[in-house]
């Protein structure tokens, strides 16, 4: 049976109307979903409502929903050949919402399409409006069934909506592009590094013994809240060194440190660290800062005026936190003492008073609650700017010369920023350079230098080095197998791609007809792309000349990972950081029989 998809051209079956909750990745995945399903239906679709942000009180009432992340009229003018979009329900439907009568769906998490073909359709058709609720980052399968007709178009449906209908906001976007053009001031490229540690994600994994003292109390209460909404199954005890040499944990900074110096960066290579959250603070990224002293963010990169004019005019929520207590209740108090009677009769206990805790949650209730606290104001605002910063973050990611992450899974086990970040950079171009180290491979090389890192052998640097350019390749076959099934996104070829007439543009170093075979079929592309897209394409390609490959030598970081190299700063880098940044030959690596 195939099932067809119906013509946006022709007249709709009512109004779907999406909440969707959740962090970055999450909205961002809802929101390409949302739109094929509204294709699906044959639905006119109503701006979504991106719940992070109007459920924040503290947020400024200049930017509501939608609009607060990402520009609602390139939204619209982009997808205007696909699926209808309006920005609200029409004033009949919107009175009936707000009474609440209208028909409404909490979607599960990667929902068939035939839940919505078999199920919300005829909902939709009887009332002329449904409201569906997403939460979980993704309300339609990422892998199709080719039963479905038209399927390809429909997927390829989600990469215009990804990666050219969701632009950010005007501000987001021209503050993305200065922080883009101060680091690549200095005239060589930078590393983009997500370090994909988020409690949750820790929680979820049962890495809590990676960190010490509050931090893996934290950890575990986070996990065993989760066990008992079922969103873990297993045990509330892990033993996390398992997990990490099992892969299942993220690879910390000073070990994703050690692997680029291993593979040849040199001490002054720019890092710019993302996410809008890394646990344990700043105290987890000391080593890096060690090894790499040209570690950046977003808050280095950009005076706090930059970053507070994104947020619009917000309330001012000092008065909100619980100060001292009223001078009613002391006056109180001292008539309390004065008609007590007789010493030494007991007082009555003090009234009580609300509890308060720090801005971060941590310190009060981890040992009182088996319940996660409610979010204060401050926390929702505070969230709600954090979408604000992965924006930032996720335009300079995907811009990186280099990019690579120590995590590739959220919270539920799904993939998370990164996987976006790597799913987006593949779809501009193949040849953009990005490290998936394998993290199990990676804790088996780590554990065999052991304490003598100052000291590691031309053996091991060699083998770390072979890893790291076999994972160029290798890391595309496995993200096709593992990542893609969960987020199409995460991985959107061959439905997105095609192959440009001038084929070294799709290669990953262009350096060999067997290079280019084996990109070629590690991303499935069969179909040639049309003509008039060879210039357009060749134009956005990155520069060669400009990606970092670093010389197979040993000299610049045998046993060297702390060695300071601030001598080469006076002369601007001078040929020995000409040296550092030579170019390594990969193919001869790949060609030399190590697969």
């Amino acid at each position: 049976l195939i099932v067809s998809v119906t013509d946006p051209s022709s007249k709709t079956n009512g109004f779907i109307f999406v909440r969707i909750q959740g962090g970055f990745h999450e909205i961002r995945n809802s929101i390409c979903d949302v739109v094929v399903v509204s294709r699906l239906l044959n639905a006119t679709l109503v701006i979504p409502e991106i719940q992070s942000t109007t459920s924040s009180k503290g947020i400024s009432s200049e930017f509501k929903s939608f609009a607060y992340l990402y520009n609602e009229d390139q939204f619209m003018a982009a997808l205007t050949k696909d699926v209808n979009i309006v920005k609200t329900l029409p004033k009949n439907l919107k009175w009936a919402r707000r009474k609440k009568e209208i028909p409404s769906f909490k979607v599960r998490h990667s929902a068939s399409p035939y839940y919505y073909l078999n199920q919300v359709l005829i909902v939709l058709k009887k009332h002329a409006v449904v409201e569906l609720v997403v939460s979980e980052g993704g309300c339609l399968q990422a892998t199709l069934p080719p039963v479905l007709e038209h399927v390809e178009e429909l997927q390829r449906l989600r990469c215009r909506v990804a990666f050219h209908a969701l632009r950010f906001r005007q501000e987001v976007q021209e503050l993305a592009t200065k922080i883009l053009l101060r680091l690549q001031a200095p005239g060589r490229p930078f590393i983009a590094y997500d370090p994909g540690m988020t409690r949750e994600a820790l929680a979820y994994h049962g890495c809590a013994e990676l960190f010490q003292d509050v931090h893996t109390e934290l950890i575990q209460h986070k996990r065993s809240w989760m066990i008992k909404r079922g969103i873990v199954k297993g045990k509330l005890s892990v033993n996390s060194a398992k997990q990490r040499l099992d892969g299942s944990c993220p690879l910390m900074p000073e070990e994703v440190g050690i692997l680029l110096r291993a593979y040849g960066y040199s001490g002054d290579t720019i890092i710019y660290v993302s996410g809008g959250e890394v646990f344990g603070g700043q105290r987890t990224l000391i080593p890096l800062h060690a090894m790499f002293e040209n570690v950046v963010d977003r808050t280095s990169l950009s005076t706090p005026w930059e970053l507070s004019s994104l947020y619009g005019r917000e309330a001012n929520l000092i008065s909100s936190y619980p100060g001292t207590p009223p001078l009613i209740e002391k006056e109180m108090k001292h008539e309390a003492w004065k008609t007590a009677g007789p010493r030494p009769r007991p007082l009555p206990p003090p009234p009580a008073r609300p509890k308060s805790y720090n801005i971060e949650g941590w310190w009060g209730w981890v040992a009182e609650s088996d319940n996660e606290p409610e979010s204060t104001v401050m926390e929702l605002r505070t969230n709600a700017h954090k979408l604000l910063w992965e924006a930032i973050d996720y335009v300079i990611c995907v811009e990186a010369d280099v990019f690579i992450t120590g995590f590739d899974r959220d919270g539920k086990g799904h993939p998370n920023f990164a996987s976006l970040v790597m799913g987006h950079r593949l779809y501009q171009s193949a040849a953009m350079k990005t490290f998936r180290p394998d993290r199990k491979e990676v804790a088996k090389l780590l554990d065999e230098i052991g304490g003598h890192l100052y000291h590691a052998n031309h053996t091991w640097l060699t083998s770390v080095r072979k890893h790291m350019r076999k994972r160029l390749l290798d890391g595309l076959i496995e993200a096709s197998t593992n990542s893609k099934p969960k987020s199409f996104l995460s991985h959107p070829v061959p439905e997105c791609s095609c192959l440009m007439h001038d084929s070294t543009e799709t290669s990953i170093h262009a350096s060999s007809p067997s290079t280019q075979s084996q990109v070629q079929a590690a991303l499935g592309t069969a179909h040639r792309c049309p003509a008039w897209m060879d210039g357009d394409l060749i134009m956005r390609s990155k520069d060669k000349d400009n990606e970092e490959d670093l010389d197979e030598d040993d000299s610049t970081s045998s046993g060297l990972f702390f060695r300071p190299s601030s001598e080469n700063h006076e002369s601007g880098g001078g040929e020995s950081n000409n040296k550092e940044e030579a170019q390594l030959d990969d193919q001869e690596e790949l060609d030399g029989g190590e697969r």
